[in-house]
Protein backbone atom coordinates (compact mmCIF):
# COMPACT_ATOMS: atom_id res chain seq x y z
CA UNK A 1 0.00 0.00 0.00
CA UNK A 2 1.32 3.15 -0.89
CA UNK A 3 0.17 6.21 0.62
CA UNK A 4 -0.76 9.26 -1.61
CA UNK A 5 1.30 12.11 0.79
CA UNK A 6 2.79 15.50 0.00
CA UNK A 7 6.04 13.52 0.94
CA UNK A 8 5.69 11.09 -1.15
CA UNK A 9 7.48 8.00 -1.67
CA UNK A 10 9.33 8.79 1.88
CA UNK A 11 5.86 7.86 3.99
CA UNK A 12 6.31 4.68 1.97
CA UNK A 13 9.71 4.36 2.96
CA UNK A 14 9.59 5.04 6.69
CA UNK A 15 6.19 2.33 6.93
CA UNK A 16 8.53 -0.21 4.83
CA UNK A 17 11.25 0.07 7.46
CA UNK A 18 8.50 0.73 10.46
CA UNK A 19 6.69 -2.54 10.01
CA UNK A 20 9.42 -4.78 8.65
CA UNK A 21 11.64 -3.83 11.79
CA UNK A 22 8.80 -5.44 13.87
CA UNK A 23 9.61 -8.64 12.69
CA UNK A 24 12.95 -8.72 15.06
CA UNK A 25 11.08 -7.53 18.18
CA UNK A 26 11.98 -10.67 19.85
CA UNK A 27 15.59 -10.73 19.50
CA UNK A 28 15.76 -7.08 20.73
CA UNK A 29 13.51 -8.40 23.71
CA UNK A 30 16.02 -11.63 24.33
CA UNK A 31 19.16 -9.12 24.31
CA UNK A 32 17.09 -7.08 27.20
CA UNK A 33 15.89 -10.21 29.02
CA UNK A 34 18.59 -9.61 31.60
CA UNK A 35 17.13 -6.04 32.44
CA UNK A 36 13.46 -6.33 31.79
CA UNK A 37 10.45 -8.79 33.24
CA UNK A 38 10.10 -11.42 31.55
CA UNK A 39 6.80 -10.19 30.42
CA UNK A 40 8.30 -8.02 28.34
CA UNK A 41 9.99 -10.46 26.80
CA UNK A 42 7.15 -12.48 25.72
CA UNK A 43 5.43 -9.25 24.74
CA UNK A 44 8.14 -9.00 22.15
CA UNK A 45 7.53 -12.54 20.75
CA UNK A 46 3.37 -11.12 20.78
CA UNK A 47 4.76 -8.26 18.19
CA UNK A 48 6.99 -10.61 16.38
CA UNK A 49 4.82 -13.55 16.01
CA UNK A 50 2.03 -11.12 14.72
CA UNK A 51 4.00 -9.22 12.48
CA UNK A 52 5.39 -12.78 10.48
CA UNK A 53 1.92 -13.85 10.95
CA UNK A 54 0.46 -10.85 8.96
CA UNK A 55 3.23 -11.12 6.50
CA UNK A 56 3.07 -14.74 5.64
CA UNK A 57 -0.82 -14.31 5.18
CA UNK A 58 -0.12 -11.44 3.37
CA UNK A 59 2.12 -12.73 1.05
CA UNK A 60 0.69 -16.67 0.82
CA UNK A 61 3.33 -18.46 2.35
CA UNK A 62 3.68 -21.14 4.81
CA UNK A 63 2.73 -19.62 8.39
CA UNK A 64 5.05 -22.40 10.84
CA UNK A 65 8.06 -21.01 8.28
CA UNK A 66 7.44 -17.53 9.20
CA UNK A 67 7.19 -18.56 12.69
CA UNK A 68 10.11 -20.21 12.72
CA UNK A 69 11.58 -17.27 11.49
CA UNK A 70 10.95 -16.03 15.10
CA UNK A 71 11.42 -18.64 17.08
CA UNK A 72 15.25 -19.60 15.52
CA UNK A 73 16.52 -16.49 15.86
CA UNK A 74 15.24 -15.77 19.10
CA UNK A 75 16.02 -19.33 20.69
CA UNK A 76 19.87 -18.05 19.29
CA UNK A 77 19.70 -15.18 20.94
CA UNK A 78 18.43 -16.08 24.45
CA UNK A 79 21.26 -18.75 24.10
CA UNK A 80 24.03 -16.40 23.16
CA UNK A 81 22.96 -14.23 26.21
CA UNK A 82 22.09 -16.83 28.52
CA UNK A 83 25.97 -18.23 28.21
CA UNK A 84 27.58 -14.51 27.82
CA UNK A 85 26.15 -13.73 31.82
CA UNK A 86 26.89 -17.14 32.88
CA UNK A 87 30.35 -16.58 31.50
CA UNK A 88 30.84 -13.01 32.60
CA UNK A 89 29.93 -14.43 36.50
CA UNK A 90 32.84 -17.24 36.18
CA UNK A 91 35.33 -15.01 34.84
CA UNK A 92 34.88 -11.26 36.40
CA UNK A 93 34.01 -9.66 39.46
CA UNK A 94 31.46 -7.51 37.72
CA UNK A 95 28.99 -6.23 39.76
CA UNK A 96 25.53 -7.55 38.58
CA UNK A 97 24.21 -4.63 36.83
CA UNK A 98 27.27 -4.20 34.85
CA UNK A 99 27.29 -8.15 33.61
CA UNK A 100 23.48 -7.43 32.48
CA UNK A 101 23.86 -4.27 30.58
CA UNK A 102 27.45 -6.41 29.07
CA UNK A 103 25.14 -9.49 28.00
CA UNK A 104 22.10 -7.03 26.40
CA UNK A 105 25.08 -5.56 24.85
CA UNK A 106 26.16 -8.84 23.38
CA UNK A 107 22.80 -9.80 22.11
CA UNK A 108 22.11 -6.86 20.44
CA UNK A 109 25.71 -6.76 18.75
CA UNK A 110 24.31 -10.69 17.47
CA UNK A 111 21.79 -9.94 15.88
CA UNK A 112 23.15 -8.39 12.88
CA UNK A 113 25.17 -11.66 12.51
CA UNK A 114 22.66 -14.41 12.59
CA UNK A 115 19.70 -12.59 10.70
CA UNK A 116 21.13 -13.56 7.61
CA UNK A 117 22.42 -16.71 7.43
CA UNK A 118 18.86 -17.85 8.95
CA UNK A 119 17.18 -15.26 6.67
CA UNK A 120 18.74 -17.52 3.20
CA UNK A 121 17.95 -20.40 5.08
CA UNK A 122 14.14 -19.87 5.06
CA UNK A 123 14.46 -18.51 1.42
CA UNK A 124 16.57 -21.85 -0.01
CA UNK A 125 13.81 -24.12 2.38
CA UNK A 126 10.65 -21.70 0.94
CA UNK A 127 11.89 -22.37 -2.58
CA UNK A 128 11.65 -26.26 -2.17
CA UNK A 129 7.99 -26.35 -0.62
Amino acid sequence: VVWVHSLGVMCFLYRRVACSSAGYTNEVGEAFRALVPVSAVWASYAVATAYVSADALDKGRKAAAALASVAIPGFTINRVCAASLFLLGKTTRWPLPVRKWTTTAIGLSTIPFIITPIDSLFLVSRSRC
